[in-house]
């Protein structure tokens, strides 16, 4: 594996392996080893959760950074809710994604099923007339 290189600014945050990092200074950083890690706005609160597509990305979110504990729960929470979604959404794109996603977590491959989500959100934001985060 090669080496992951992230700058971050002052008062960016990061999270490692369940590890919760606040950035005091600009930093730049390497990661020299394999990890489970999201910063900045990848990060979603609890209190962000808001809708059907958020909840689906705070679960994932869960399944990838969290304990070990906490991922098993994520991970059963976003499957029924990726469930959920796709039974009630009109759209064959969202259901085309969401079932994307759902292979890639069920893979252990959380990122990709977060990146996915993400697509899924701009589409649920732009249909409830969201403003873009």
């Amino acid at each position: 594996m090669s080496n992951l290189v992230l700058e971050l600014r002052q008062g960016d945050m990061m999270i490692v392996n369940g590890a919760c990092i606040r950035f005091r200074n600009k930093a730049r950083i390497e990661l020299a080893a394999k990890a489970r890690f999201l910063f900045g706005k990848q990060i979603m609160s609890p209190a962000a959760a808001d809708s059907p597509a958020r909840r689906i990305y705070f679960a994932l979110q869960t399944a990838y950074i969290g304990t070990d504990a906490e991922r098993v729960d994520g991970l059963q929470d976003a499957l029924r809710l990726i469930r959920e979604f796709q039974e009630v959404t009109t759209s064959a794109l969202a259901r085309e994604i969401l079932e994307r996603a759902l292979a890639s977590a069920r893979a252990d491959d959380c990122y990709t099923a977060l990146k996915l989500v993400r697509r899924v959100i701009r589409h649920e934001d732009a249909v409830l007339g969201r403003g873009v985060d």
